[in-house]
């Protein structure tokens, strides 16, 4: 090689060395710094700890907020959102053995001068000793000022003035890709600050309808739990509330409660000791894309109605089941999670118009939004069936008997007795389930079962109304031509 091109190849390299250092600086300039807003905000993050007592009978109890299932029954349940935990305390081998006090590590964070503070309710549930201690290493027994267990937040108080408090922010505002960090104690670590971005919003997770989650791929691990997440302003914007994972520990998705969710709990809790959410009085579910076959629609979407509460504001409203919530107080309903928040949020006795879906034409009508019951649950059927009758659909049936009208509260219908290997069993349906519509029609009882099941047509979905344990529900039922 000439000696000309031994210096063109050494400026090349010069130059190429030079633009990959340009670019890590440019790169590096980009990403943002948390330095100024960590300092700023970890003095008013808390670690807590709840002690509970043993049990009279020595026997054991789990962590305050942990109720997993047997995950060796089913590997499935191992992808399920687990509350966060910390330690459990010590322990002895012997079952019989008194169990000594639990500790449950967790986070909060003060939220005005003079001591009141936000975590989750998990993290203080059954706790008989509540321990707050602040980054300055005081240490103070707080009390529980109120809970709400639908949303996960507890507002405790501790005896003290003068306190730092973070700056509330709106989760509304976020963006999907926005940076997003957390502090919290995670296994105990006070203070610990991890990043990340914000993965998705309106996040609607199982046995949580009334909270619309920030989901974020920030580290989030046992202890993390009532902590606050920051956007880069240095402003709340969510609670780290709970985690997807396999095994227990971080794997990527961490959901946060919004923190306007949060405050709005928090305000009622400080003015009344409880929270009051608006109510619909319906049990609703998703739209299949066999179902909306069913209902003529084009596309899957809306809150399909299958129960009606009496006397409550959707029946005063006109609400019929099979009806199919489309839009609520202007604002569209894409699937049945959608429902339940907005309607929560809604204030009690506002009048709301709703646009639904019934026999293929829109109809809007009016509603007056109610206050929802503490519990707001449905009792299932327990007492046995009479005979059975079979039809053509794989299935047998029978009677209802007066006992199990009363505890479903249903009027009409009948009693699956048996599946069998059929459109029946390819639908859905279960022994136990008490089928009350075919096609939109009601069925009033076995023989008028049996008629609307054989003159049902082939090759195309029809919906199908059962009361089942967890209520009622619509399935896709298909007649092979």
């Amino acid at each position: 090689m000439s000696a000309f091109s031994m210096r063109l190849l050494g400026r090349f390299l010069i130059s190429s060395v030079l633009l990959g250092a340009w670019a890590s600086v440019v790169q590096a300039r980009d990403l943002p710094d948390f330095i100024d807003l960590v300092k700023s905000s970890t003095p008013a993050v808390v670690n807590i700890s709840s002690s509970q007592k043993p049990h009279a009978s020595g026997t054991r109890r789990p962590p305050s907020g942990l109720d997993l299932p047997d995950l060796q029954d089913d590997p499935s349940i191992g992808d399920l959102l687990r509350r966060f935990f910390g330690d459990q305390g010590g322990g002895d081998d012997d079952d019989n053995a008194p169990a000594p006090d639990s500790r449950s590590l967790g986070s909060g964070f003060i939220i005005s001068e003079d001591g009141y503070i936000l975590t989750n309710f998990h993290v203080i549930n059954d706790a008989d000793e509540i321990i707050v201690r602040l980054s300055d290493r005081r240490t103070f027994v707080a009390d529980i000022r109120g809970t709400d267990k639908r949303a996960d937040i507890a507002l405790l108080k501790i005896d003290a003035s003068g306190l730092p408090v973070v700056e509330i922010g709106s989760a509304k505002d976020l963006q999907v890709g926005e940076w997003v960090l957390a502090i919290g104690s995670p296994f105990g670590f006070d203070h610990s600050a991890t990043a990340g971005i914000v993965s998705a919003k309106g996040r609607n997770l199982p046995q949580e309808n009334y909270v619309p989650f920030i989901q974020t791929d920030v580290a989030i691990n046992p202890g993390n739990s009532g902590g606050p997440l920051f956007n880069l302003d240095g402003k709340v914007v969510g609670i780290n509330s709970q985690i997807y994972s396999r095994t227990g520990g971080f794997m990527g998705l961490s959901f946060a409660i919004p923190i306007d969710v949060a405050m709005d709990v928090a305000d009622q809790l400080r003015a009344s000791g409880k929270v009051s959410r608006g109510w619909l009085g319906v049990l609703i579910q998703d739209v299949t894309r066999e179902l909306a076959e069913s209902f003529g629609m084009e596309r899957s979407s809306g809150a399909l109605v299958a129960k009606v509460f009496p006397d409550g504001p959707a029946a005063a409203a006109g609400l019929t089941v099979g009806d199919v919530i489309l839009e609520f107080d202007g604002r569209e309903i894409a699937d049945s999670a959608t429902l339940p928040p907005l309607v929560g949020a809604t204030r009690l006795n506002s009048v709301v118009e709703m646009t639904v879906l019934r026999d293929g034409k829109r109809k809007t009508l009016t509603v007056t939004v109610g206050e929802l019951p503490v519990e707001d649950t449905v009792e299932t059927a327990s007492s046995a069936p009479p005979a059975v009758r079979d039809n053509r659909l794989g299935i047998s049936v029978a009677e209802l008997s007066a006992a199990m009208r009363d505890s479903l509260g249903v009027e009409r219908g009948v009693v699956v007795t048996e599946v069998r290997q059929g459109p029946g069993r390819r639908a859905g349906i279960q022994e136990g389930d008490v089928v009350a519509k075919i096609n939109g029609l009601t069925v009033e009882g076995v023989a008028d079962f049996e008629q609307r099941a054989e003159g049902l047509p082939a090759g195309r979905s029809i919906a199908v109304l059962v009361h089942r344990q967890e209520g009622p529900l619509f399935l896709a039922l298909k007649i092979e031509p």
